[in-house]
C-alpha cells in the first residue's frame, strides 16, 4: 500500500476514535449528572426524565457529620466516587442531629449549627457531582443523633407535661418543633450551589422518620394521624419532591389477617398499608433484619421469613397500595455467628433478584438501598453491616452487576 493510502487510513481511524470517545463522554455526562427534572411516580414505577428509574442505592447516615469538618470531608467524596464507579444512584442520609451530640445540626429547637448545615450542603452538591441522588430523613425514631426522645425532652424543658416519648406524635409543642425543622430544611439555600433544597432535583425524596414506631398504641392509629398531618405539611411547602414515611413494613389494625407476617407475630404501632395509602405519600418502604427480629431462629427459618416478607409487600403494593416499593434497609452483619462474605453476597443477590424480577415485569418493587456504605478509615463507625467497596471486591461486583441489570431495563 502507498504511503498516501496508509495516511488516509490513519486519518479515518483517528476520526472514528475521536467520535467514539466524544459519544462515550457524552453518555457518561448524562448518566452521572442528576438533571433538572424531579422524580415522579406513575403507578408502581418511578420516572425520571421521561424514563423508568430504578434504584440501586446505599445508606450512609454518617455523611453530614463527616462533611461538617474539613478534616473528614474527603470520606464523603471517596464514598460517593466509589458508589458511582459501581453504578449506585441513590444515597439515604440523615438530615438530623439533635441536641447535645458531637457536631449537632440542631443543638436546640430552631437553632442550627451552620458548619453542620454546610456539611449537608456539601453532601448534596457532591452527590450531584458523582451522579447520585439523595433521600434525606428528618428525624430518628431511636435515640441515636437525638431522635424523638430529644424533641420530647426539649418540650419538657419548656414546661410541657409529657409522660412518654410517644407523645412526640401528639403533643402540639413537639409537633411544632418538628414542623419547624422540616420548614428549615426545605427552605434552606445550599451554600455551595445556591439552590434551595425544595428546588433541588438531586434530592429524590424526603423521609418523615427513620423507622417510626409507637408502642403505646400498637393499633397504629396515633402514628397514622401523625403521618397524615406531617405529610400534608411537607407537601404544602414542597410539592415537587417525592415523600415516603420510613416504615419497616409492619402491619397494623386495618389488616389483622396480615399480622401473621410481622416478625414474632407482634405489633409495633405502625400500619403499612393504611399509611402508604395516604395521598401525600408517594412510595412505600420496608426494612429487613430477620437476624435481629427473629433471634434464636435458624438460618433457614430467617431465610423463609425474608422471602415471605418481601413477597407479601410486593403483592400489597401491586394490588392494594399501587405505589412503588423500595427495600430501604437490608444487610448481613459479619458480627453474627456463621457469617461469611459468600453468605452476604448470596443474600444481596437474592434480594437484588427479587427487585430485578419485579422491576422487569412491571411489579412494584423497583429498588433497594443496602445498609450501609462506608469509606476506608472509618473504623469507629463500623457496625458489622458496613460495606467498604475496596475491601470487599466480591460484594462490590454483586452490587455492580445489579446496577448493570437495572440500567439495561431503561
Amino acid at each position: 500500500m502507498s504511503e498516501k493510502g496508509l495516511l488516509h487510513i490513519f486519518v479515518l481511524l483517528t476520526f472514528w476514535v475521536l467520535i467514539f470517545h466524544a459519544r462515550v463522554g457524552d453518555c457518561k455526562g448524562k448518566a452521572t449528572r442528576p438533571g433538572s427534572t424531579f422524580a415522579r411516580t406513575q403507578g408502581t414505577r418511578f420516572v425520571m426524565n421521561g424514563k423508568p428509574f430504578y434504584i440501586n442505592g446505599f445508606n450512609a447516615y454518617w455523611m453530614m457529620y463527616m462533611a461538617s469538618d474539613p478534616s473528614t470531608r474527603a470520606k464523603v467524596t471517596s464514598a460517593l466516587q466509589q458508589a458511582s464507579k459501581y453504578g449506585m444512584n441513590v444515597a439515604r442520609v440523615w438530615a438530623f442531629s439533635d441536641g447535645g451530640n458531637d457536631r449537632p445540626l440542631q443543638p436546640s429547637p430552631g437553632s442550627y449549627n451552620e458548619d453542620t448545615f454546610k456539611g449537608l450542603d456539601f453532601v448534596i452538591s457532591e452527590a450531584k457531582r458523582y451522579g447520585v441522588y439523595v433521600i434525606l430523613s428528618f428525624v430518628n425514631n431511636f435515640d441515636e443523633y437525638g431522635g424523638r426522645k430529644q424533641y420530647v425532652q426539649w418540650a419538657r424543658e419548656h414546661g410541657q407535661s409529657i409522660s412518654t416519648d410517644d407523645d412526640f406524635y401528639t403533643n402540639s409543642v413537639v409537633k411544632g418543633y418538628y414542623k419547624d425543622h422540616i420548614k428549615t430544611l426545605l427552605t434552606r439555600k445550599n451554600s455551595i450551589t445556591n439552590v434551595a433544597y425544595k428546588n433541588d432535583p438531586t434530592i429524590v425524596a424526603w423521609e418523615l422518620m427513620n423507622e417510626p414506631r409507637c408502642q403505646s398504641d400498637v393499633s397504629g392509629s396515633i402514628l397514622q394521624q401523625w403521618v397524615k398531618e406531617m405529610a400534608a405539611h411537607v407537601k404544602y411547602i414542597d410539592s415537587k419532591h417525592l415523600l415516603e414515611i420510613g416504615l419497616e413494613g409492619f402491619y397494623g389494625k386495618t389488616t389483622p389477617d396480615k399480622k401473621q407476617f410481622n416478625p414474632g407475630n407482634l405489633e409495633y404501632g405502625s400500619d403499612f398499608i393504611a399509611s402508604n395509602l395516604l395521598p401525600d405519600i408517594d412510595f412505600a418502604t420496608i426494612h429487613i433484619y430477620a437476624e435481629q427480629w427473629l433471634p434464636g431462629t435458624s438460618e433457614e427459618g430467617q431465610a423463609g421469613f425474608v422471602d415471605k416478607w418481601v413477597q407479601q409487600h410486593i403483592e400489597d403494593c401491586n394490588t392494594v397500595v399501587k405505589k412503588p416499593l423500595v427495600l430501604g434497609e437490608f444487610g448481613k452483619s459479619y458480627r453474627l455467628p456463621g457469617y461469611t462474605p459468600g453468605k452476604r453476597n448470596a443474600y444481596f443477590r437474592k434480594l437484588y433478584e427479587y427487585i430485578y424480577t419485579s422491576a422487569s415485569s412491571g411489579g412494584s418493587l423497583v429498588g433497594g438501598i443496602f445498609w450501609q456504605l462506608m469509606a476506608q478509615g472509618m473504623d469507629t463507625f463500623r457496625d458489622g453491616y458496613e460495606v467498604v467497596l475496596e475491601e470487599s471486591p466480591t460484594t462490590a461486583n454483586v452490587i455492580a452487576y445489579q446496577s448493570s441489570k437495572l440500567g439495561r431495563l431503561n
